[in-house]
């Protein structure tokens, strides 16, 4: 009788204690991954009855929150919807949290460990908690240019400062209001949801670093890049261009933009191919240097790479085993190349940074509720993408692209301009993608710019990056460099 009592006994104490474990797990280890949870309305509610720390460009409150006479007690509130709704996000009572929300919510709610003292000084002194700030890396003016420039235009504009990674500007249209998700009324979020996510042109998807597209030929600098690393060419190397390169293992024949020759002999520099964006000649240039070569030369600029979480950014893609004529057709951004404006900007501004591709950034400091900093983002090296030398050459074969080439409508009266157009193709019942990216000055670079425009309706050719895409570059490049 005693010995089935202490069996019982025994095993009441080991539930006990893998209940106590268990408790102390769930609060040691468990409570920050359950209070970031956007579906913890306990948190929420928390959360809503203290100040949100506001999210900031330059000295402006983007986002910001406003005292209620409601339950909810806090409101949130966005600036600039429109210009700034795919780098905040938003707040939601009902949807939770999205974007720089989410992923600086720690801060923005003053739950972060490092605001920890100031919480016990709260209690202590019966103060009312509040939120840290967030500041962005965004140039208000670069911003602002973007997005006026690109109208009333469906695509995507990424700036980046080339010597740390900056994000300087990053707009994506269509738009959305996330002032409509973050009342406190459930009704309307949810009608302006549902509005919202039925919209065939996906007005809060982040075309800027979420959206990927074939990059046409502003994947030729990859190319370029990479034949010129291999030693084996140099900006004056002869290339054939013939009006139509023979594919082998099919019976397509891969052709140039212009229908014919890319100039008066079947034969080109491979500057003169880069000014003119003969596709045979890169054709064959990337059957020559090679599928590994030219996978591993996109990779070192940033392919396959994950980058700027906080934003659910997309990798970019290089495809993998590919026969001869894919090869030849991946050497001019086309088959199953798929990139991001983030992506392309990034090409851009390693080729201005000596070859260097800085890690891609968009917050600057983190700050306390009493404005002491928390931490600064200092800037990283992504990889070591080409030589110095190779960078030069490059950047002077760009700015041939401006001043002789399909980039001449990016031209800024007194500043060298690197830059390429591209036009990628997509089905043929479609209009084309107009790119086009670049950076400024040429010498002295201080932004490159990547810019994407869908349905580019204006001839199925190289053309269409020059006159639909390169104008946005070109007023996001002046409010930066300020001519």
């Amino acid at each position: 009788m005693n010995r089935s009592i202490r069996r019982i006994a025994v095993a009441f104490m080991v539930l006990f204690l893998a209940l106590l474990a268990n408790a102390n797990y769930i609060q040691v280890f468990q409570a920050s991954d359950l209070n970031d949870r956007s579906d913890n309305k306990r948190v929420t509610l928390d959360e809503y009855a203290r100040e949100r720390g506001p999210i900031m460009v330059g000295g402006t409150q983007v986002a910001y929150s406003v005292k209620t006479k409601d339950d909810l007690v806090y409101l949130r509130r966005y600036r600039d919807p429109q210009l700034y709704g795919h780098l905040t996000g938003y707040y939601s009572y009902v949807l939770g949290r999205r974007g720089l929300e989410k992923a600086e919510n720690s801060v923005l709610s003053g739950t972060d460990d490092r605001l920890f003292v100031r919480r016990i000084v709260d209690l202590i002194t019966n103060r009312q908690p509040q939120g840290g700030s967030v500041l962005l890396t965004i140039n208000p003016k670069a911003q602002q240019a973007a997005y006026d420039a690109l109208g009333n235009k469906r695509g995507a504009v990424v700036a980046i400062e080339p010597s740390t990674g900056k994000i300087l500007a990053m707009v994506s249209k269509p738009t959305y209001d996330p002032n409509r998700l973050s009342s406190h009324d459930a009704n309307s979020i949810l009608k302006a949801a549902n509005e919202l996510q039925d919209d065939s042109s996906r007005p809060m998807e982040n075309r800027a670093a979420q959206r990927r597209y074939p990059p046409g030929s502003t994947f030729k600098l990859v190319t370029a890049a990479a034949a010129l690393s291999s030693g084996r060419y140099n900006p004056n190397s002869q290339l054939p261009a013939p009006a139509e390169l023979d594919l082998p293992l099919t019976t397509f024949n891969m052709k140039n933009w212009q229908n014919g020759l890319c100039g008066p002999a079947p034969q080109v520099t491979l500057t003169q191919a880069l000014a003119t964006s003969c596709n045979t000649a890169f054709g064959g240039l990337g059957l020559k240097v090679g599928e590994k070569a030219l996978r591993q030369q996109a990779e070192k600029f940033g392919f396959g790479q994950e980058y700027l979480p906080d934003l659910g950014a997309s990798t970019s893609v290089f495809p993998r085993e590919v026969n001869p004529p894919q090869l030849a057709q991946s050497s001019i951004g086309q088959f199953d190349v798929a990139a991001t404006p983030l992506q392309m900007a990034m090409v851009s501004a390693g080729i201005a940074n000596g070859g260097k591709v800085m890690q891609p950034y968009v917050v600057a400091k983190v700050s306390g509720p009493d404005l002491k900093t928390l931490e600064v983002t200092e800037p990283r090296t992504l990889s070591q993408a080409v030589s110095g030398d190779v960078a030069q050459q490059l950047t002077q074969m760009m700015v041939d692209v401006v001043d002789h080439g399909t980039g001449q409508p990016v031209k800024i009266d007194g500043v060298s301009v690197a830059g390429k157009t591209g036009t990628a193709q997509t089905t043929p019942d479609k209009p084309p993608y107009a790119w086009f990216t670049s950076f400024a000055p040429a010498n002295a670079p201080q932004v490159a710019v990547a810019v994407v425009i869908e349905h580019a309706d204006v001839g199925r050719n190289e053309i269409s990056g020059g006159r639909l895409a390169a104008p946005v570059a070109k007023a996001v490049m002046r409010a930066v460099i300020g001519r």
